[in-house]
């Protein structure tokens, strides 16, 4: 009885250990006359060291600063499993340095990202084909107030059947929250008419008094933001 009682106290620690909450994001570009070979390279690769914890699901980035790269995410897994990733072996880092990085310019971007199940209306690997990526970086000291603004944002996704997850950056540059829409029936979801304007859900789901709170906020947290298209290819990841 008394180690029943105890692996009852144990599960939930051992879930919560088990979390896997982590991806690593990497950007890359090949050269303009090298991308056929980098993505018959990339698929190739991918399929042959990336599995599990290391799985890759892979990107084009379709708009904005990066346009005409890919995104590769790694995860997702947890940070002990990335503590320990190492550099996949000898063969992996052999097959990466003389099949993928000479097709490769010299422009690159790697980062820790954290997802947040509080804050999304989506499970972490409940994903679509096609996303937009708002990256929001907010001042110095107003992680709280983004906690709080996002809370409220949640209830306004959720009212409206929209798939967000919500992730933060970790020791990855500037301090960030990456809110990616998962347009769950593809980019019609984008159309005028679609959904009513953003303001008026936003009052729905709250209040005027509210919404004027929300803009007069975001005012004051954010620092700058960016926002992109990426449409998944399946054929150039893990299979």
């Amino acid at each position: 009885m008394k180690k029943f009682f105890a692996l009852i106290f144990v599960l939930p620690l051992f879930a919560l250990a088990q979390n896997k909450t982590v991806i690593t994001v990497d950007r890359y570009f090949p050269k303009s006359d090298k991308v056929h070979q980098f993505e018959k390279a990339i698929a190739a690769h991918a399929q042959k060291y990336h599995k599990g914890d290391v799985q890759w699901r892979v990107f084009t980035i379709e708009t904005g600063p990066d346009a005409g790269g890919y995104q590769i995410v790694e995860g997702p897994t947890t940070w002990d499993a990335a503590d320990k990733r190492g550099d996949l072996g000898k063969a992996h880092t052999d097959d990466w340095d003389t099949s993928i990085q000479p097709l490769l310019t010299d422009r690159t971007s790697r980062s820790y990202l954290t997802y947040s199940k509080d804050l999304s209306t989506v499970q972490l690997t409940d994903y679509s084909d096609k996303i937009s990526v708002a990256h929001l970086f907010y001042k110095p000291g107003f992680y709280a107030e983004m906690l709080e603004t996002l809370a409220k944002l949640k209830k306004v996704w959720e009212q409206s059947n929209q798939s967000m997850a919500v992730y933060e950056a970790s020791s990855s540059g500037e301090p960030q929250f990456a809110v990616v829409t998962r347009y769950k029936q593809g980019l019609k979801e984008r159309e005028e008419g679609f959904r009513e304007p953003f303001p008026v859900r936003y009052v729905k789901a709250h209040s005027q008094e509210e919404w004027n709170k929300y803009i007069a906020g975001i005012k004051q947290m954010i620092d700058h933001q960016w926002s992109e298209l990426l449409f998944f290819k399946p054929e150039l990841g893990s299979k």
